[in-house]
């Protein structure tokens, strides 16, 4: 097949089997290239290669393995517009926003070269007489992370770099959807000494997920997409004995009160709606109106989402691009359809935008509702497009009460200026990621990313410290020498004397 984007394995491309899929441009709806799709023949060759690999890369003192690191985190640098615009052309993002994507996956990157110090465990001298107990973070073996298609690059480095610096082989699973950023990476990283094997793709859909997960030899699987994906993914590694993250699905709220910086607030929405064409798990897709800010607010979010300068992502000034697939867009369009249905009243409608020159795109408008309640359909499911929703509540503690009956708990904000109102927000707001007068709190890459509820299935958020420990598991070492051993055997349970 030629132009087809393929598998990695031990070091290199991997020759693509009979299946393939297409893989479009989202801005003209043309067929690219195609993508190779594997199942347990290439996951089990890919796991092969990795689990080979694991003990010698385990034991590669971690400064070794962050130099590696660190001439990966070179070679991103330098090649990291072309990186954003293969982003752009398979995704559909504006150049401006994979290029800020590909800077957030640096950003992990950077933090996973401080490995060494990471990696720092505890020592008691004289924890009982003549014994020293100490501890250590030892990597698992292989390890596999299944990522989404909305952030290509950001995503896998969420996952891989703190697996590899912790010790760990590693085979990514992108999505079929934008695979080409994958591999771009896995070029990088052979350029940067990484051996052989380290690090793996597999191409596929469900049925390389699945092999992954009943993989033997597979110890940890991490996963960012969809809440029903999510659960299954954590469901069937429990049950296969797999350490399991499963960061699922969002509704994210942003609560704008009466005392609020309205011009700001609306700067807010409007970026964190639209932007990336609501392709976002941290997107905000309600704007909870306090008061009478709501009167206020509704006629600037509908003049300036109107303005918004839709079109090919590669174009200069265009603000949002389109959706990844005509699947999605159907789907996206569906759900005004049915706000329309449940009376929602329909501000700015969306559906059926074309862009001059790129008629076939994957385009849809942005879309702003007012009036709309919990009970919909629009509020209570993830749309993952360009639809905004507003709701009306009377006071704060109407806000607060909204949000945390919600199912998805991943990221939420709220505006104002009033320090007691986000002190209180902060607090009481059951979700996992929060943002005062910030639309998207994402957090850097020292603090780890996840929400809470059903957004998140595990204990272990995504990178930083929390991902060094998802990626390491403790062990720990009480030593006695014989000088200090009393005579005799000792029967009763040990304790410090």
């Amino acid at each position: 097949m030629k132009n087809t984007v393929s598998h990695w394995i031990g070091g290199k491309p991997a020759t693509p089997g009979a299946k393939a899929q297409d893989i479009f441009n989202p801005a003209t709806g043309e067929v690219s290239r195609q993508v190779a799709l594997g199942g347990s023949a290439e996951v089990a060759q890919a796991v092969k290669s990795a689990a080979a690999a694991f003990p010698a890369w385990a034991d590669t003192p971690p400064i070794r393995r962050a130099r590696v690191l660190n001439r990966f985190l070179d070679l991103l640098n330098q090649n990291r517009d072309e990186l954003a615009a293969t982003i752009t052309n398979e995704h559909g993002k504006v150049l401006s926003d994979a290029q800020g994507e590909v800077m957030r996956g640096i950003d992990v990157v950077e933090f996973a070269c401080g490995i060494p110090e990471l990696l720092k465990t505890d020592f008691t001298d004289q924890v009982s007489t003549g014994i020293d107990n100490w501890t250590l973070r030892q990597p698992l073996g292989v390890v596999a992370g299944i990522t989404p298609f909305n952030f290509p690059c950001m995503v896998p480095c969420w996952m891989f770099p703190v697996a590899l610096a912790a010790g760990n082989t590693f085979i990514l699973k992108p999505s079929e959807r934008d695979p080409s950023a994958s591999i771009f990476m896995a070029n990088l990283l052979k350029q940067a000494g990484l051996p052989d094997g380290v690090f793996n793709v597999v191409q596929g859909g469900k049925d390389a997920v699945d092999a992954l997960l009943e993989h033997p030899d597979v110890q940890a699987v991490s996963f960012v997409g969809s809440t029903p994906i999510a659960r299954y993914i954590y469901q069937r590694g429990a049950e296969l004995g797999k350490r399991t993250q499963a960061l699922g699905g969002a509704k994210n709220h942003l609560v704008v009160m009466p005392d609020a910086d309205l011009e700001q607030a609306v700067d807010g929405l409007i970026g964190a709606a639209y932007g990336s064409a609501g392709e976002r798990c941290m997107a905000i897709s309600v704007a909870v109106l306090v008061g009478d800010a709501a009167d206020k607010v509704v006629p600037m979010l509908r003049k300036r989402a109107a303005e918004l300068r839709i079109g090919d992502g590669t174009t200069a000034g265009v603000e949002m691009g389109p959706v990844v697939t005509r699947q999605a867009l159907e789907r996206i369009e569906g759900y005004i359809d049915v706000g329309v249905k449940e009376g929602a009243k329909l501000l700015l409608d969306g559906r059926g935008y074309q862009v001059s020159g790129r008629e076939k795109g994957f385009f849809t408008g942005a879309t702003l509702f007012d009036h709309v309640r919990p009970e919909m359909r629009i509020y209570k499911e993830e749309i993952f497009g360009p639809v905004l929703c507003c709701v009306r509540v009377k006071d704060f503690a109407e806000a607060v009460k909204l949000i945390n009956a919600h199912e998805f708990g991943n990221g939420v904000s709220c505006y104002t200026r009033d320090g007691h109102i986000a002190r209180e927000f902060g607090r009481r707001i059951q979700v996992g990621m929060v943002g005062i007068n910030v639309p998207i709190p994402v957090p850097m890459a020292w603090h780890g990313f996840g929400g809470w509820k059903s957004s998140l299935f595990g204990d272990v958020h995504a990178y930083g410290t929390e991902g060094v420990r998802f990626y390491t598991r403790q062990k720990s070492i009480m030593q006695r020498w014989p000088e200090s051993t009393p005579k005799g055997a000792e029967f009763a349970m040990p304790t410090a004397k």
